[in-house]
């Protein structure tokens, strides 16, 4: 098992990818009919799409780039409060660019290595961070794995994509610098030593390359070809740099689809979810979001876009319900593992609940 990737590794401890798995199990047993049916199950433009962006947004990572850029905001804050604020801003946009997931751990150490010399609240950072990723990746189609299925699913356009979440995105947005500023001292902040700042320019420069015509491509319904041509280049260029992604993650979407696809065309959930009345605005704005507290907006978003067509509404209500408890988005579980503290949980929801209520009601009032 030592020449799997680290992250097909860890799947041994993964309790979703586990529960995914003994699903798709009970299903292979009961429905044994359905089998040759399960590779048409999966959105496979999506995964070809996730992978694409998961190879390039490593590179940039792995390039170092992010953290000297990091440092060098760090190095020109002057209080706490503008040290968070200036934290939770860049992480919202590095979300918007870069995935929700990447966008945390590269912002998550940073915040901690900074907290630890000037002795700022360590989990109230790491705990706005995670808001922060929710509310920056929910703009655009590349910023989160649910949005990333939306947009190819229902191949939307890039710049539709973002205009129709822009309201959303920057209620979100102010209503979170305003909290941020409320909930960080300005209070005088001293910042000492340094890490690494090397920076791989060429690996930078070539994925930094292949971003624009790969989410063009894609946009354009290429994406098979696009995730081709970046795997041809960094097999070749930086082989470490594919073998090197969540290969884990992209099995467990592969999963998702695949039971939540099997689960949805069962006749007792049809019957279940035809009487929740989908077809009204409201209704799947509310069962979006509050599902989203149950499995996780990414499951959400693929259940429920087996009984709408709105996929606005439907984008608003997993979106928001990725705030509120911790299960609602799997880079809550993401930032809070990065933190390392089991007391974590209590400050995450006593910050998220309210604000998912907040949001939640504001998102209603916009559709």
């Amino acid at each position: 098992m030592t020449w799997l990737p680290e992250s097909l590794r860890a799947l041994r401890r993964d309790m979703l990818f586990i529960t995914l798995l003994v699903a798709a199990i009970v299903f292979a047993v009961v429905m044994p009919s359905r089998l040759p049916d399960w590779p048409g199950l999966v959105d496979w433009p999506t995964i070809a799409a996730l992978t694409g962006l998961l190879i390039l947004t490593r590179a940039v990572d792995s390039s170092g780039a992010l953290e000297v850029a990091g440092r060098w905001l760090i190095d020109r804050m002057s209080t706490r409060r503008v040290a968070a604020l200036g934290l939770v801003a860049a992480t919202a946009v590095l979300s918007m660019l870069l995935t929700n997931d990447v966008a945390l751990f590269v912002m998550v150490p940073l915040a901690l290595t900074m907290c630890r010399i000037a002795r700022m609240p360590a989990t109230r950072l790491v705990v706005f961070q995670a808001l922060a990723v929710n509310a920056g990746s929910m703009l655009t189609p590349i910023g989160n794995p649910q949005n990333l299925f939306l947009w190819q699913q229902w191949n939307n356009g890039f710049g539709g994509f973002v205009w129709a979440m822009l309201p959303l995105a920057g209620i979100a947005l102010i209503l979170l610098l305003a909290l941020t500023a409320l909930a960080f001292p300005a209070e005088p902040l001293e910042v000492h030593g340094r890490g690494d700042e090397s920076v791989d320019r060429t690996m930078l420069l070539v994925a930094a390359l292949l971003y624009v015509p790969f989410i063009v491509l894609a946009d354009l319904r290429y994406v098979g070809w696009a995730l081709l041509g970046v795997m041809v280049v960094f097999v070749a260029f930086r082989r470490r740099v594919v073998a090197s992604i969540d290969w884990g993650l992209l099995l467990t979407f592969v999963l998702m689809f695949i039971d939540l696809r099997l689960l949805a065309g069962l006749s007792a959930v049809k019957s279940f979810v035809a009487g929740l009345g989908l077809d009204h605005a409201t209704h799947l704005y509310v069962t979006g979001a509050l599902a989203s507290q149950i499995v996780s907006n990414v499951p959400a978003a693929i259940l429920l876009a087996e009984y709408s067509q709105d996929w606005r509404t439907l984008a608003y209500g997993v979106n928001v319900g990725g705030f509120g408890f911790v299960l609602g988005s799997l880079a809550n579980l993401i930032a809070l593992r990065l933190l390392g503290e089991k007391k974590a949980w209590a400050t995450f929801h006593l910050w998220s609940t309210p604000f998912f209520v907040a949001v939640a009601l504001l998102g209603w009032l916009l559709l």
